[in-house]
């Protein structure tokens, strides 16, 4: 079992992970890890814990994983938002077939207001992909 751990843990935080180097090669046979650094992934920032300094294997290692979780988290984002879709198809059914005047009343000026917002946002940002699009070209 030890021999097939990896080198580095990530603890995943809030906007990154705390990184460990995991050592199941000691006298006493148990998995020791020692925190070597602080990510943030949003920042790239890369703190090393206390006086440690971090060797071009540590950086690489830190490296990779945060280049596959800033790919993760998109490919989340977009999941999330497809999920909403859904979500607003199943509301709309709901509101067509099953909710009663009162449910109605009670959520729907929450509800247009959103989907306003979300309307007017995805038009403005489509016509600015339209323009910079038309700019490109030409």
């Amino acid at each position: 079992m030890a021999g097939d751990l990896p080198d580095y843990y990530f603890r995943i935080r809030e906007n990154g992970a705390a990184v460990f180097k995991v050592d199941s090669e000691n006298r006493n046979r148990r998995i020791e890890m020692e925190e070597i650094a602080i990510v943030n992934v949003r920042n790239g920032n890369v703190k090393p814990h206390g006086e440690r300094k971090l060797l071009p294997e540590d950086m690489a290692a830190i490296a990779d994983w945060v280049e596959k979780r800033v790919k993760l988290l998109a490919a989340r984002d977009v999941d999330d938002i497809l999920r909403a879709v859904d979500h607003l198809n199943l509301t709309t059914q709901w509101a067509q077939s099953k909710a009663t005047d009162a449910q109605l009343d009670d959520v729907t000026d929450a509800l247009l207001l959103a989907m306003h917002d979300l309307r007017t946002v995805l038009v403005r940002k489509k016509a600015e992909r339209l323009v910079s699009g038309d700019t490109a070209a030409e």
